[in-house]
Formats: structure tokens, C-alpha cells, sequence
């Protein structure tokens, strides 16, 4: 027995520490600790792979279909204006409105979906209204995390606790449990931006409000006079493939579209010839785009019919994107991805880790929360939108028959939700409304597939037995045991108050779902040693998983941070007060009301 508890302990803390590290993506470390459990006999083959038919994982994957119906109906524009209709320019309004919007959707779709789906709209209305985007982002990023503790499907802690708890051989809880401590923290984040936002939020420069394009061209200073040249018979260009011709390395251009006999390739692929008689669409400052029309004999256009796309906006035009945690974007440059080549749109800017990058950034590897400026049909750029690797935060033209199927969406959603509130297997009842929106054509069941993001179901089915064996070979008793030392004879609020520190701890340094996996088979068998109740306990940590606001960590924060202009030291300031009143506030309530 001992030696599977060093097995089990030496399997945890390798597992841990390539969580902190973050040496390899956390759904392949989930993985490898899975396998390692069974290869090492600590847990038999069916139990290391029990993960998979787990309730937590269907219901994560109903959860994310269900999302991403409601994203694609484009009802959340509608939302937006009625936001700004009631809001009516009161900025603290506006906040109270956003942050409890987002923080009431997180109840019921991934806190990381609920936030995605708001980042437009908080883009549109600060454009709309003058206000600087950090002025609202970082409000409704805190409101969709904690909206993430309302109920048992809001975030992935606390959709596994109840595998964990069946796996203890506990009594789980029900999909409102959670709600009167989700419901307290929550309006306590929104009061604290309320009260105290001008103090804690950084102060930014406002842009005046304007046309959309012309306000995306004038805040991150785009070019947009669209220049047309002909490449005529001896150009030196003949036989040259755009990047051989450093067109971004060496003059800062965008070639938006090559047209040759009416015939035209928007965005041209780096590896495409010029030829004889194509004509070109550059973008760029004037002097560069006569510096490079000299350098290779180019016949100015004064107009060109092949390219009168490019001057209505209603056809083509900038979008600005950001790249969300878990994108299949990250880690991967612009060349890698042959973003012309798949999708036709011109990479004109990134903005990546506080710095603007201009010209060539092919090989430059992106980040979640990097912005990146394109310029494109906006067909074009609703398939960029559709790969679900990016986050649109400009209005395009939008698909009315997803806007007619807006209710039938709303309708399935609701549906599978008020099924599992009626007494039905909270899997099955999700599952059902997920499914409902295909059979309904609010999606195809390719973009049922699409919505599904598997590092997140195979994270989560990949350390369920890592749970599974800390309570089979004792291994968790054993720690448990060793915990008691410290507190044993201390007051219940000490016990709580640490319980809910390490818990944020661990939150803080890697997963969330990873940190209660390791630490529930761990509090279940301290509440016996000190003869505490273990389902509030446990409930406790799956809740202080979510209090991760002091360094932007949390995949929310993580996304958000460039579209808001932050840096680190701003979620100290703001996040180190909300990380000490999530905690004061969860020991005290835990301790009156669940104990």
C-alpha cells in the first residue's frame, strides 16, 4: 500500500508541476497522467479511460454546443443595442447592465463563451459611446468569472466535483446549489466596479466617437487609401513571388488584391507570381507605395474597375479580431496558418504583448489576447469568424437565416436547461438541447463538432482518474492526514479560510479544473479527520477554483488583457482586492449557511 502511494503521490506532483510549468499543453499532460495510472496497475484499464463516459464531460460538451448556437444568431448585436438603449450614456449603468448580463449567462455557458460573445458587444458600445475599452472589459471579464460559481454546469470545477463526489461514494448536489454564494459574489464584484471602478481601473485615452471603419483606421493609425498599379511588359516584378519582392519586409505594404483579366485573387498567397499585365491593390503610406511602383516600373491606375470593392465598405473593409485562449491560432504564426492562402484577408497589423507590429510578422507566434487588424471581403472574413479561432470585434454583415433562428436557439437552450432543472440526468437534459439545435438547423452538425473544444473534454476526462486513484489507494488520506497537523484544534473559519486559500492558490499557477481534481479526494478525507460535513468543503474549493483575479491567468483574463490594454500590475490593483473579498466572503457564508 505505501509503494502505491508514492506512486500516486510521485504521478501527482510530476502532473502538477508540468501544470506550473506549462512545459506541455495541459489536455496532453491530462492525458499522460491518465495513462500513466493505468500502466503502472494503480488503476485497471476501464477505470483509466472512465473519464470519457463521464457526466462532467457530457455535459462540458453539451454546454460548449449550446454556446455556440447562441453565438452564431447574432442575437447578441441585438442585445447590445438594447444595453445602450437603457444604459442611456450612464457609464456605472452600463456597467451594473454588462457585468450582470455576462455574469447571468456564465450560469449556464463556459464563463471563457459568455465573455467571447460580450467582447463585441463591450467593443461596439464604447466605440458607440466614448468610453475607453478598459473602462468596461476587465468589469465584465470579473462578472463572467464569477457568474462561473451560480450554478453546477457554469465551469468546469464544478461540473466534475459531482463526478468526484459519486466517485466517493458522496451525495452530489443539485444544479441551483451553489447558487446563494455565486449570486453574493457576484453582485459583490459588480458593486466593487461600481463604488470603486475609477479608482482601480487604469485611465486611458478616449477616442472620439465615429464611424466604425474610420474609428478602427484612426485608433490604431491603418492605412486606407487603396493605391492601383499595373504591372506593365519588362517590370522587374515579372517572375516574383510577393514575399521574394519583400512587399511587407522591406516596404511595409499590403497587396489586398492581384486582377488579371477581370479575373481576381484577394489577398494573394506569399508564394503567388507576379505576372505581366496583373493589376495591383496596395495599401499602405503613399511615399512606400511610390517608392515601390519606381523600384519595379509600375504604371499608376487612376481608376481600375476590377477593384471598385475595395471602396464600399458595405463589401470589404478592417476587422478587428483577438485570438481566445484555446484557439487553434496559438502557437502558430500567420505563415503557418497561410491565413491568404485558407482565407483570402489581408494580416495588416498585431498587436501582441503591448506592442504594435507592422510590415512583416509571418513567422511571429501569436498569443491568446493578441489583436490582430485584417483587411478583406467581409465573406471572407465571416469564414475567419466561422473557424472559431478568432473573436470578431467589428460589425460585418451579418447571416440573416442565423438571425431567424435566434428563438429557435434561445428556445433549445432554456429547453435543456429547464429539463435538467426538472429532475432529469443532467447530462442527458443538456445533451438534448444541444442536439435540438441541430435537428432545429440553428446548426449543421459540422458545427456541432466544430463547437467542441476536445483539449477542454480531454483535459477534463484525463484527470478524473487521477481522483479516482487518490481515493482508491488511500493516497488522499494519506495527505489528508498529514494536513491535519497544521490544523488540527484550530477554529472551523481558520480551517475554511485555508481550505479556500490553497484552492485560489492552486487556481492561480495552473488549471482550475486541474487544482480540484488534485484537492477534493484530499478535503473529503480532512472534513472526516477534523469532523466537518465534506460536500461543503468540497463545494468550497470547487468555488475558490474560480478566484483567479489577481494575475491574469484565468483563460477570461488571458483573453481579455490586450483588448483591454492592460498590463499585469492593473489586475494586481484591481485583482488583489477582489481576491481577498472572494475570500472573506466565502469562508464567512460558507461558515454560517453550510456548516
Amino acid at each position: 500500500m505505501v509503494s502505491q502511494h508514492f506512486v500516486v503521490i510521485t504521478i501527482l506532483v510530476i502532473t502538477v508541476i508540468l501544470f506550473v510549468l506549462d512545459v506541455l499543453r495541459i489536455d496532453l499532460v491530462a492525458i499522460l497522467c491518465m495513462l500513466t495510472l493505468g500502466w503502472t496497475g494503480i488503476l485497471e484499464p476501464l477505470e483509466a479511460i472512465s473519464g470519457f463516459s463521464s457526466n462532467a464531460v457530457i455535459a462540458m460538451i453539451a454546454v460548449m454546443v449550446m454556446g455556440y448556437g447562441i453565438s452564431r444568431t447574432g442575437i447578441m448585436k441585438q442585445f447590445a443595442g438594447w444595453i445602450s438603449r437603457i444604459s442611456s450614456g450612464n457609464k456605472r449603468k452600463l456597467i451594473v447592465l454588462v457585468s450582470l448580463s455576462v455574469g447571468l449567462m456564465s450560469a449556464f455557458i463556459q464563463n471563457i463563451g459568455a465573455a467571447a460573445l460580450f467582447l463585441p458587444v463591450i467593443m461596439a458600445i464604447a466605440k458607440k459611446e466614448g468610453y475607453h475599452p478598459s473602462e468596461l472589459i476587465m468589469p465584465m471579464g470579473f462578472a463572467a468569472i464569477l457568474g462561473g460559481t451560480l450554478t453546477m454546469v457554469a465551469s468546469g470545477p464544478l461540473i466534475i466535483l459531482n463526478d468526484l463526489l459519486r466517485d466517493a461514494g458522496l451525495k452530489s448536489f443539485n444544479l441551483f446549489s451553489v447558487m446563494p454564494i455565486g449570486l453574493l459574489l457576484l453582485l459583490t464584484g459588480i458593486l466593487y466596479f461600481f463604488f470603486l471602478g475609477p479608482y482601480i481601473l487604469p485611465e486611458k485615452s478616449i477616442e472620439k466617437p465615429g464611424a466604425e471603419q474610420q474609428l478602427l483606421i484612426d485608433s490604431w493609425h491603418l492605412p486606407y487609401q487603396v493605391y492601383h498599379y499595373l504591372i506593365p511588359e519588362g517590370s522587374p516584378l515579372i517572375g516574383k513571388t510577393l514575399e521574394v519582392a519583400g512587399i511587407w519586409e522591406q516596404y511595409q505594404l499590403n497587396i489586398l488584391a492581384l486582377s488579371r483579366e477581370k479575373e481576381i485573387e484577394y489577398a494573394p498567397w506569399r508564394e503567388t507570381y507576379f505576372r505581366e499585365g496583373h493589376e495591383l491593390a496596395l495599401l499602405g503610406k503613399e511615399e512606400d507605395v511610390k517608392d515601390f511602383a519606381q523600384d519595379y516600373d509600375l504604371h499608376l491606375i487612376e481608376k481600375s474597375d476590377s477593384f471598385q470593392v475595395f471602396q464600399n465598405v458595405k463589401k470589404a473593409g478592417f476587422a478587428e479580431t483577438v485570438i481566445p485562449p484555446r484557439s487553434d491560432f496559438i502557437g502558430k504564426s500567420v505563415r503557418q496558418l497561410a491565413i491568404r492562402k485558407n482565407f483570402h484577408i489581408e494580416p495588416i497589423i498585431i498587436f501582441s504583448q503591448g506592442k504594435i507590429v507592422r510590415g512583416d510578422f509571418s513567422d511571429k507566434e501569436l498569443l491568446a489576447g493578441d489583436i490582430l487588424i485584417f483587411h478583406g471581403l467581409w465573406n471572407n472574413i465571416s469564414r475567419l469568424k466561422d473557424s472559431g479561432n478568432v473573436i470578431i470585434l467589428t460589425s460585418i454583415r451579418e447571416d440573416r437565416a442565423k438571425k431567424d433562428k435566434s428563438w429557435i436557439a434561445l428556445t433549445c437552450f432554456i429547453g435543456g436547461i429547464g429539463l435538467a432543472i426538472a429532475g432529469y440526468p443532467l447530462s442527458i437534459s443538456l445533451f438534448s438541447g444541444a442536439v435540438a439545435m441541430v435537428l432545429t438547423g440553428v446548426l449543421s452538425i459540422e458545427d456541432f463538432y466544430t463547437a467542441i473544444e476536445w483539449k477542454v473534454v480531454f483535459l477534463i476526462a484525463g484527470l478524473i482518474p487521477l481522483g479516482m486513484a487518490m481515493q482508491k489507494t488511500g493516497t488522499a488520506a494519506f495527505l489528508a492526514e498529514k494536513i491535519i497537523l497544521v490544523v488540527q484544534g484550530k477554529h472551523p473559519l481558520f480551517i475554511l479560510f485555508s481550505v479556500a486559500a490553497i484552492s485560489t492558490l492552486f487556481s492561480l499557477f495552473m488549471s482550475n479544473v486541474a487544482s480540484t481534481v488534485v484537492l477534493v479526494p484530499i478535503v473529503i478525507n480532512l472534513a472526516s479527520l477534523v469532523q466537518m460535513d465534506p460536500r461543503p468543503l468540497v463545494l468550497l474549493v470547487a468555488v475558490c477554483a474560480a478566484n483567479s483575479f489577481i494575475l491574469p491567468t484565468h483563460q477570461v483574463n488571458a483573453m481579455l488583457i490586450t483588448a483591454g490594454s492592460y498590463e499585469n500590475a492593473d489586475y494586481l490593483k484591481a485583482g488583489g482586492i477582489m481576491t481577498l473579498l472572494f475570500l472573506l466572503i466565502v469562508t464567512v457564508i460558507f461558515y454560517l449557511f453550510y456548516f
